[in-house]
Parts: structure tokens; sequence; C-alpha cells
């Protein structure tokens, strides 16, 4: 390998034929360092510089192994499968990545699903997921977006507190569950996204990775663990190639990057844009989309990803359409804000929800969407310049909430997790009476499965919406025009135009004529020069 930085080799345990293993690590705190292969058999690990150590065994692909460092066995780092959870063996992984998509979708043209998989299907499995994904394609969907699948506490759980970043979850089925899902996908025509952790890793698992290496900070916090240190060049590594494998060994299509804006990286290359250049460089066409919150997306290295997540349009949105003004949306409530938010610039580049896993999932009950604000809230986020993203269930009005759930294995961290969700909530009125789910009960998990029961009309409109979405020109918004005291917007997308009433009495309001080619309501007329518009609804025109 000649003058090769070792950290820049490849980390884990991949076979290399013969019937031989490479196990390689990143370990400077180890004074000695050993594989011991099922059976008890150990093999002693030689340093390769910069703190890594390394072993060529023999081995075999679904053989258990640990990391014996100092006489105590620990999990890989770099775990690509953790049969038994996170305190049990590492397994050595194989396989032949799934065919890629023959046309992955461009931006313009995507539409995002996101999914639980553990509450999508009643197996609560990749396997559980597949037939529900011709489904999808059929709808109008481009992409699944699957929550993290990074090995988490338990067999239950949101996965935003995965341990082992490149390991996709025994509960789920593993390595070989997910590449079937993959493969599947493909066959139906979905690309698939994966929502990956990359700001602080689950505190079950905090210890663990420490014995081998310091790979947290204490410089600066996260709200929900130790900080990752980026500037440090092995734990630089240990992400990016966590980020290439789900590419190269699984076929995944994108990355969805979890709060980029609580990474904090002094680096002269942002290990966002690391991340991304580096996925980009592993398979051309891959997308990279970063969630920043409120953010700006230039602080956090967001703009070298291909799109991101800004909650801006989502909370002008629902805002509107409930009054809500509790916590984070108490700034919120003009329709102005709304029309910013329409506004924004590249389109192309922000995902739109009215709906996701945050935004139903972090409320106190984790109640959805009101039912007399859905069909507005579709015809806002389907119809708008931006990539919409659906949150599962939604397409049909699932009647079933998304609570938080997980399944701590450690005592002291799950009663951590009761009262920070307690405390989260101390600042919306509207839930000071009300008792907060358990989040370790299982019971809450059953909860938030799917029922797949839901509202024919609201089914029809999802269909409707997405099939006229197609037949927009792809691009930003036009002319906006917007009055605040009787609560309407108007926004140009080429020839058509929507209308949107926000208010809870009926709206006359002067049209140029044209077509009425879709409307939420029933209630609502055309009526040339008038369209009257009936409470909370939207009307699509086209232009005469």
């Amino acid at each position: 390998m000649g003058g090769e930085d070792p950290v820049k080799r490849p980390l884990g345990a991949r076979p290399v034929g013969g019937g031989q293993v490479q196990f390689r690590a990143w370990a400077p705190r180890a004074r000695q360092l050993a594989v011991r292969l099922d059976g008890g058999r150990e093999q002693e690990m030689r340093e390769a510089g910069g703190g890594v150590w390394e072993a060529r065994v023999e081995a075999r692909p679904g053989q258990d192994y640990w990391l014996v460092l100092d006489g105590r066995p620990l999990p890989d780092p770099c775990s690509r499968w953790q049969p038994d959870g996170l305190r049990g063996p590492s397994r050595v992984v194989d396989g032949t990545p799934p065919r890629p998509l023959e046309r992955p979708p461009a931006l313009e043209e995507l539409v995002i699903y996101e999914l639980h998989v553990g509450t999508f299907s009643p197996q609560g499995t990749f396997a559980g997921a597949i037939p529900h994904l011709r489904g999808l394609a059929e709808l109008g969907v481009g992409a699944i977006e699957l929550m993290p699948v990074a090995e988490f506490p338990g067999r239950r759980g949101w996965g935003y507190d995965g341990v082992y970043l490149s390991a996709a979850q025994s509960s789920y089925g593993g390595p070989e569950g997910l590449r079937e899902l993959v493969q599947a996908a493909h066959e139906v025509g979905l690309a698939v996204i994966l929502d990956v952790v990359y700001n602080h890793v689950g505190a079950s698992g905090v210890a663990a990775l420490e014995a081998f290496g310091p790979y947290f900070t204490d410089a600066h916090e996260t709200p929900w663990g130790r900080a990752i240190d980026y500037q440090c060049a092995a734990v630089r590594e240990w992400v990016c190639q966590s980020a290439e494998q789900w590419i190269a060994g699984f076929g995944i299509d994108g990355l969805r990057l979890d709060a980029i804006h609580a990474i904090a990286d002094p680096s002269e290359e942002h290990i966002v844009a690391e991340l991304a250049r580096r996925v980009h460089a592993a398979r051309p066409g891959t997308l990279v989309i970063g969630e920043t919150g409120m953010a700006d997306p230039d602080d956090h290295g967001g703009w070298a990803c291909d799109a991101v997540w800004d909650d801006r349009f989502h909370h002008a949105l629902r805002v509107l359409l409930t009054g809500e003004r509790d916590g984070y949306y108490r700034p919120f409530g003009r329709v102005g804000q709304l029309a910013d938010a329409f506004a924004r610039r590249p389109a192309r580049r922000f995902v739109a929800y009215g709906q996701n896993h945050d935004q139903v999932g972090n409320r106190a009950l984790g109640d959805r969407m009101p039912p007399p604000a859905r069909p507005l809230a579709a015809f806002c986020t389907l119809l708008s310049p931006f990539v919409p993203l659906l949150f599962m269930g939604e397409e049909y009005g699932e009647t079933a909430p998304f609570q938080f759930f997980c399944d701590h294995i450690d005592p002291e961290i799950a009663q951590a997790t009761r009262e920070g969700r307690r405390q989260e909530f101390a600042g919306f009125e509207s839930f000071g009476s009300q008792e907060l789910p358990d989040p370790q009960d299982p019971a809450t998990f059953a909860r938030s499965r799917l029922t797949r029961r839901g509202d024919g009309a609201v089914a029809a409109l999802y269909r409707e919406l997405l099939a006229r979405r197609r037949e927009i020109d792809p691009g930003g918004a036009g002319e906006i025009a917007f009055d605040e005291d009787r609560r309407w917007l108007r926004v140009r997308r080429g020839r058509l135009e929507l209308v949107m009433n926000f208010s809870q009495r009926e709206l006359d309001l002067a049209c140029d004529g044209g077509e009425l080619r879709l409307s939420t309501s029933p209630a609502s007329r055309h009526t040339p020069p008038v369209l009257r518009l009936a409470p909370l609804s939207g009307a699509l025109l086209e232009a005469a």
C-alpha cells in the first residue's frame, strides 16, 4: 500500500477472498488489540500507524467476532451487523449490492415518502415493507425515505440513537433484509433514501466507542448526546466510510443527513461538504439531502448537499391551518410568512412537507394533522415548487398516531428519556394537562403502527394532486399575492395558479376566467369573474 495513510484504508471487517477477512480498526487507546472469532480463536492485530490496527484472518462471511481491546471484548466500531444487538458480537458481512435503478429520478421530478420500518407493516421489518412498494410507485411516489436503521438500542425505536453507523438494524432483518428491500424498490422504479445520523450517537454506545479512541469532543454539545469530534481525521473517516458503504454496499440512492445544524466543525472543509463530495464520487447521481431545521444552510455545509429540509414552509403552513402558537410555532401565523416560503430559491433544492416524523411524532401525543386541515395541507405541499415529502399514511388519512417510542437497554437512559420528554413539552400550554405516553412502554410503539384505515376522500385527493403535479412545469413560483386580513394566498406556477383560503369563512376572489382544474372542497365554486373558496380550501386554476 506504499505511503497510503493507514487511516484512509477501509475500516471494519472485509472479506478479501481465499477464505480470509481483513480486519482493521482505529484504536489509538489500545495497548493490545486482537480479533476473537466464534469458537474462541484469537489473532493479534498489529499497529499500522495513525492509531490503526490490522490483521488478515482466516474467517468467512456470517462469522461472529469481537475486537479484544486490552483483554476486553467489544463490538467493532465499524461493525456492519450486530445480530444480537448493541452489546453482542459483530458479524462479518459480504454480499452483492442490488441492481441500480435504470433511471434515478431527478430532484425536480421527485416525490419522497418517509416511512418508519418498524411501524410501516405488521411485521415491522424490511421484508414487511416490500408488499406495499408497488402501490406507492403507482401513486406517483419516486423515492421512499427510511428513518434511520443504524443499529440502535433494543428492538423498537425511531433510530436517531443509533450507535453502529454502518450496521443495518438487527430487529428489522439486518443487512440482507435491507438489500432485499432496496432490490424490491428498484424493481418497481422507486429510489431508496436512507436517513443517517452523524451529529451524535446513542448514549448506550458512547463508552464502548470511547474505549477505542477519542470519538467525541467536549468543546460543544448537541441536544441529544455527545458531539462527534470532526477535527479528528480518523473520526471523519469513520463517518465518511459509513456513508460510502450505504451507497456502494447496499445500493442506497440517497442519504438524508439528520440535523446538520447540530454539527459543529471548524475544519477548512466542513464534514457535511466532505461527506457529500465523497458520496457523489462513490456513485454520481446519488442524492445528499441535509436537514437544517431553521438554520442557514450556508453555516453548516448545507449547500454542498443537493437539497435541504427547511422547517420554514412547514411551520408557516401548520400555524395558518391550525392556529397553534405553542413552543417553536410562536413566531408564525402570518400569511406573508408562507408567501415568503413559497418564494425561496432555488426551489428544487428545498424539501417541503405538511407532515413528517418530527412534526407528528414530536408532538406530545403523536397526533397527525387535524382532518379539516389535511386537504389544504396536501394541496400546498404537493403543488408547491419544492420537492414534496409525504409521511407514511398521510396519503390516505391514517388514523393511528405516530408517538415517540424507544427500547433503551440502560435503565438510567430510559428514565432520562422520559424526563426529557416531560421537559420538552413544558413550553406547550396545550399539552400541559395531558399525560405523555411512556416511550419505553411497548403499547406506545403498538399504537403507532399503521392501521391502513383512513378516508377515501383523502386518498382520492392525493391521487389527483399527484397527477396534477406531473402537469406543472418544474421551476420556482412566479407571481405571489396575498391578503393578510382576509387570509388568502395566490401563487403562480406557469399557466397554473394556486389559490388558497386559510380563513374559517367562505371567500369570494376575483379571477380572470380560465378553468378550475382542481378544488380541495366540493363547496368551492368557479363562476368567472368570481372564485368562491370554501373555508380552509385550495383551488388550482389554469389561465384561459
